[in-house]
């Protein structure tokens, strides 16, 4: 096998919102879109953000209905008190204060319109 490219796939309410979300506060740019699907990416990022709708009749039955919840999309930066300065002014809700943990990662949180949550991350200050 050879893995050629990585996505991750959320199923949430509002496709366009949480695609907006990532273009407008993240620099993601929009692959392609169509009714209740959208795929996003950066060359940096290392996968693609895929948003689904809820209840999409190409899901599976019982996928349909799922949100994509309990899910953190975290992206590895370089200046983590930069953008959380940068969010701030653009008035993003932080919901999660900048924390550092014992093993040396410090993160803050935001969420998306569909709850989504982004977590921002470095590692030992760096």
């Amino acid at each position: 096998m050879r893995i050629t490219s990585s996505a991750v796939v959320l199923n949430v309410d509002d496709v366009a919102a949480s695609s907006a979300f990532l273009v407008e506060h993240f620099g993601f740019r929009e692959e392609m879109a169509a009714g209740g699907f959208a795929s996003l990416s950066r060359p940096d990022a290392g996968m693609n953000v895929v948003f689904l709708r809820r209840g999409l009749p190409t899901l599976p039955a019982d996928q349909r209905e799922d949100h994509a919840g309990g899910v953190i999309l975290a992206f590895v930066v370089d200046d983590l008190e930069g953008e959380l300065a940068r969010l701030q002014v653009r008035g993003v809700p932080i919901s999660m204060p900048l924390t550092v943990e014992e093993w040396g990662e410090r993160a803050f949180q935001v969420r998306d319109p569909n709850g989504i949550i982004v977590q921002l991350v470095d590692w030992n200050g760096t």
